[in-house]
C-alpha cells in the first residue's frame, strides 16, 4: 500500500485509476484553490481601503447580525467561520476593543460566552455590505452564466451533503 507522505493516508485510486490526478482533476482542485485565495484577497483588500474592515471581521459582523439576537456562542461562531477556538478569540478580543461586538455570558453555562453585535458594530456592517456584495458580483459571479453558476451551486451542495 502506498501512503501519501503529507498525510500518511493511503494512496487512493482516482478517476482514471491512476495514483496520480489527471489533469483535469488537477485544474479543478488547483482552480478552485486559487478562484477562493484571489477572491479572499481581493474582497480583504477592498474592505480594508473602503471601510478599515478585513474581511474576518466583516465576516464575523455578518454571521452575527443574521444570528437570531444577534449573538452566538463563541465556539459555534468559530465553527462557523472556519476558524480556530483561538484564532477566533483574538478576533472577537479586536472586535470588542473597536466597540462592535461584546461579550455576554451564556445564561445555561456559567463557562459559556456569547459574542454580541453591537449597535456599532451593525451600523459598520450596514455601512460595509455594498462594497462587499459589490466586490462578491465584480469579482465571481459576474465571470459566470446563469448555467455555470446553476452547476457550482450543485456541485458545493453534492460536496457538502457528502461530507455531512
Amino acid at each position: 500500500m502506498q501512503l501519501d507522505c503529507a498525510t500518511l493516508l493511503p494512496v487512493k485510486r482516482t478517476r482514471n485509476g491512476e495514483d496520480r490526478l489527471s489533469e483535469d482533476e488537477i485544474a479543478a482542485w488547483k482552480g478552485m484553490l486559487r478562484a477562493h485565495r484571489d477572491l479572499v484577497v481581493s474582497l480583504d483588500a477592498q474592505l480594508e481601503r473602503e471601510h478599515s474592515l478585513p474581511l474576518s471581521s466583516y465576516e464575523v459582523l455578518m454571521v452575527l447580525a443574521d444570528s437570531p439576537d444577534g449573538r452566538a456562542r463563541m465556539g459555534e461562531l468559530a465553527d462557523q467561520l472556519l476558524l480556530s477556538r483561538s484564532g477566533l478569540t483574538r478576533l472577537v478580543d479586536r472586535l470588542v476593543r473597536q466597540g462592535w461586538v461584546e461579550r455576554t455570558p451564556c445564561e445555561d453555562d456559567a463557562r459559556g460566552l456569547y459574542a454580541a453585535i453591537t449597535r456599532s458594530g451593525r451600523a459598520k456592517l450596514k455601512k460595509a455590505r455594498p462594497a462587499h456584495l459589490d466586490g462578491v458580483r465584480a469579482g465571481f459571479l459576474s465571470k459566470l452564466s446563469d448555467s455555470d453558476l446553476d452547476a457550482l451551486s450543485r456541485a458545493w451542495r453534492q460536496l457538502s451533503r457528502a461530507a455531512a
